[in-house]
Formats: structure tokens, C-alpha cells, sequence
């Protein structure tokens, strides 16, 4: 069975790919050991944890509050370790 892409799904992907640019823009291409990868995608995935958490009994005025822009930053770190770790087997 053909599955064909969703606007949405095109959508969310251009997204990604337009963060992973904005990250190389700021940061430059990162390279890291995977333990410093770790932390960097934990951090982000404590924040889409706040985002989700907005406006709960639990939430605090520092937490995130887009959760959409939090999941596209996990999803982009994410690429750009998947980059990574495609290069080094090449």
C-alpha cells in the first residue's frame, strides 16, 4: 500500500528543515560526542514537558508555552544527530 504525504506532515517537515537551518546559522555546524548530544535533546525535551504543562495546576511562569516550537526544536536536534551519526558511517 502507497502512503503519500499529508500537507501537514509537509508542513511540520519544512519546519524542521527551516529550524535546522536557523540552528547552523547560529551555532554553525555542531559536531558533538553523543553524551553532549544527549543533554542538548533532553533540555529540549524538558521544555515540549513545560510547553504541555502550560497552564496546569503545575506550570510556572518560566515554562515554555509553545509547544508546536518546542517539538519542531526536538525534532531538529534529533536530524542534526541523525546527521551525524549518517556521516560517521559513511
Amino acid at each position: 500500500m502507497r502512503h503519500t504525504a499529508t500537507s501537514s506532515m509537509r508542513e511540520v517537515n519544512d519546519d524542521v528543515l527551516k529550524e535546522r537551518m536557523q540552528q547552523n546559522e547560529k551555532w554553525g555546524l555542531q559536531r558533538h560526542d553523543y553524551p553532549y548530544w544527549r543533554a542538548i535533546l533532553v533540555e529540549e525535551v524538558g521544555e515540549v514537558a513545560q510547553a504541555i504543562q502550560h497552564g496546569s495546576v503545575a506550570s510556572k511562569e518560566t515554562d515554555a508555552d509553545d509547544l508546536y516550537t518546542e517539538l519542531i526544536h526536538v525534532a531538529a536536534v534529533a536530524s542534526a544527530i541523525a546527521e551525524q551519526v549518517k556521516e560517521e558511517a559513511q
